[in-house]
């Protein structure tokens, strides 16, 4: 339910990096929160654990991650959500997906102060109050909707009055414009899916694409691969025209590569997410 933490969502502190120096490329201390969010389109047999790699290449720049977890479209689900085994995995579910990326941002930075995780002199010292969201895929769906909920008709049970205290978003090969991923049919019409058909599909894309929830007033970055293949740069491209024409500036980073790049840790552009990231954290207020 809204306001109440997702179940599994962990926190990896920030750590060295095995063969450097000792705080070598460390953010300045206390460390900026970072809200991660898993790909795989919304369906059941993707979890967190894909991106735990990342996670830990993240914490070793020496960032917090709170690694997320949401639900997810159960494997031989149909609409209902009922089990049937002849089905493939469904992507999503209305409207606990959502529910559950609100709740995370939500509720873990304030249980990151209400613990007391770190303090001076720990290496592990969190700043709650240097939010950034990052998440690839389905994933950077996650982290551009959560950052426009003040965008929402107040009716809605996600919105938001004004804009959530973010220092800003890093969308990694993001589903980011429904309207064009859906045209497209982007992972196996996974948007479809997660929002239904018809009338329905209408009425739920005014609530859940990013791109029609801009501008958000919110720094947000895109880092795109110019040969994906799972979600194409016309996705990308699509919603940082629409940024461009509700007026918010979006940094669009494109890159050599495919879908999968961004979130490993042995390639450059994994290191250019870790130096974005850490660009828009800031540095931590001066004691």
């Amino acid at each position: 339910m809204p306001g109440e933490p997702p179940e599994g969502t962990s926190l990896d502190p920030p750590r060295e990096t095995p063969g450097e120096p000792p705080g070598a490329r460390w953010a300045p201390r206390p460390a900026p929160l970072v809200l991660l969010f898993h790909g795989g389109a919304w369906r059941a047999p993707y979890d967190r654990r894909h991106v735990s790699p990342f996670a830990a290449f993240l914490a070793g720049r020496g960032l917090v991650v709170a690694s997320v977890e949401y639900r997810r479209g159960a494997v031989g689900a149909d609409g209902d959500g009922y089990l049937e085994p002849s089905r493939p995995a469904r992507a999503g579910r209305w409207p606990e997906t959502l529910d559950d990326i609100a709740a995370a941002v939500d509720t873990v930075p304030g249980l990151a102060r209400e613990l007391g995780l770190g303090g001076p002199g720990d290496p592990g010292a969190v700043d709650p109050d240097r939010v950034v969201l990052t998440g690839h895929s389905a994933g950077g769906h996650a982290a551009l909707w959560a950052a426009a909920r003040h965008r929402l008709p107040s009716g809605t049970p996600w919105h938001l009055p004004s804009p959530s205290p973010l220092r800003g978003v890093v969308a990694l090969a993001p589903i980011a414009d429904f309207a064009t991923a859906h045209a497209l049919d982007v992972c196996s019409g996974a948007v479809g899916e997660l929002l239904g058909d018809g009338a329905e599909l209408t009425a739920r894309l005014a609530l859940a694409d990013p791109a029609a929830l801009l501008p958000t007033a919110i720094p947000t970055t895109i880092v795109q691969g110019g040969t994906d293949i799972d979600v194409p740069p016309a996705v990308a491209d699509a919603f940082a025209a629409a940024a461009a024409q509700a007026g918010q500036d979006v940094r669009l980073v494109r890159t050599e590569g495919g879908h999968f790049p961004p979130i490993d840790p042995t390639t450059p552009v994994a290191h250019t997410v870790a130096d974005e990231i850490a660009r828009l954290a800031g540095p931590p207020p001066a004691s």
